[in-house]
């Protein structure tokens, strides 16, 4: 795709004839996307920094949970801002935060600083997330490119993670964590920077008729039925997702199988996201381009998660493991491009960033639901249970798109 800027219209959509193209300010956010999760260094690595501080297990796990507060908090307040104050105002003043609090938490040992380092490190942890969807779908009115620049998206989020693991296992033993979670400071900063840069300056939001358009906008959030059915089923089914980095891990400890050998897994999962994302991304496109709602598809994906992840319960080798991580890779691409779709239909056009940052609630809770319900199900069955709960929650999620299936519309586009 070219990157020559797309000139974009006074309320923020490029115009028909420039679909193939990328605005600058797309390619700004889909740079940030990768440098914020493969410099993310702090979540992935955050227990072990607990760790080293030598704090009580109560406390580490309050920490994380704190963490876990933190993000449910941040997604919903990212997307109203979004709708509220413009894109590039949310996401630097995100990114600053970010900059300023996560050194303190490298730094600071005192409990009641650390709780508030970590709380506002889960605030602005996924705050590009509910701010780039809102993007996405005002900038381009058709479907099928809408789909495309979402599955990439996904791909930039999955390699940034992968690289995130993997650079940060090499760097933790020869710079320490602290060292990593400074780095992962810096790179918010430069996110900020090129936020502050190639992203143009927010529209003008503060009006009494504004003001009661948002109160409105919340309003018809909290009751629209197909918004919190889209949420039910994308928590069930990212329970399935957040498994490959909960469930997995304890069920490979069960089989006294290594950190390295899950380390494999990830090597697996990220293979396949390289090997398939160019052609379910194409596919994903020409589906979009049907004019037909993805709840089917986001059905399927949700399926093909319970059904993975599930099978990993009766995996034993690290090899049976990694090819459970990779087969869960295509029901978790369809997955996410199927939610985006439903979300922009169910979405007014001026509170996009506001339903994207309930919807993004859902990630935060799967982390926090998806090793309790492994936990219980190793507890109280072993592998077999965890293997029933998986697909069950996958089933759960497919199940949900029918009754969201009839409130799925086409979102009223506006125009310039």
């Amino acid at each position: 795709m070219s990157t020559t800027a797309a000139r974009l219209g006074p309320t923020g959509q490029a115009v028909k004839g420039t679909t193939r193209r990328w605005p600058a300010a797309i390619w700004t956010l889909m740079v940030a996307t990768f440098l914020v999760r493969g410099f993310g260094f702090t979540y992935p690595f955050l227990p072990y920094h607990l760790d080293h501080l030598d704090l009580s297990t109560r406390t580490v796990s309050t920490v994380l949970a704190v963490f876990g507060a933190g993000w449910l908090l941040g997604s919903i307040l990212c997307g109203w801002l979004a709708d509220r104050i413009g894109h590039r105002t949310t996401l630097i003043t995100a990114m600053l935060l970010a900059t300023a609090a996560l050194p303190l938490l490298a730094q600071v040992r005192a409990t009641t600083a650390l709780f508030a380092a970590t709380f506002i490190a889960g605030i602005v942890y996924d705050a590009s997330r509910p701010v780039f969807t809102a993007a996405i779908a005002e900038t381009f009115p058709d479907d099928r490119v809408r789909a495309s620049v979402n599955a990439w998206r996904h791909f930039a989020v999955n390699v940034g993670a992968a690289v995130a693991g993997a650079l940060g296992g090499l760097l933790a033993a020869r710079i320490g964590i602290p060292a990593l979670i400074w780095i992962n400071a810096a790179a918010c900063a430069l996110v900020a920077f090129l936020v502050w840069q190639f992203l143009r300056p927010d529209r003008p939001h503060q009006t009494e008729a504004n003001a009661g358009q948002r109160r409105t906008h919340w309003r018809t959030a909290l009751h629209d039925q197909g918004l919190w059915l889209l949420v039910l089923a994308s928590l069930a089914a990212l329970t399935c997702a957040s498994s490959l980095f909960s469930a997995m891990p304890m069920l490979m400890a069960d089989d006294n199988l290594t950190a390295a050998d899950y380390g494999w897994t990830q090597v697996a999962n990220a293979g396949a996201v390289l090997a398939l994302s160019p052609f379910l991304n194409r596919w994903l496109s020409h589906r979009a381009d049907q004019g037909q709602p993805m709840t089917g598809l986001f059905a399927a994906g949700s399926l093909v998660l319970g059904t993975s992840m599930g099978a990993a319960g009766f995996a034993s080798t690290t090899a049976g493991y990694s090819v459970a991580a990779a087969l869960a890779v295509p029901g978790e691409i369809v997955l996410f491009v199927g939610a985006t779709d439903i979300l922009n239909r169910l979405s007014p056009p001026d509170a996009r960033g506001l339903y994207a940052g309930i919807w993004g609630t859902t990630l935060a809770g799967a982390v926090i639901i998806a090793p309790a319900l492994a936990g219980w199900a190793l507890t109280h069955g072993g592998g077999a249970l965890c293997a029933a709960a998986t697909f069950t929650a996958g089933l759960t999620g497919a199940a949900l798109c029918l009754p969201l299936a009839q409130h799925v519309r086409r979102p009223a586009l506006t125009h310039p």
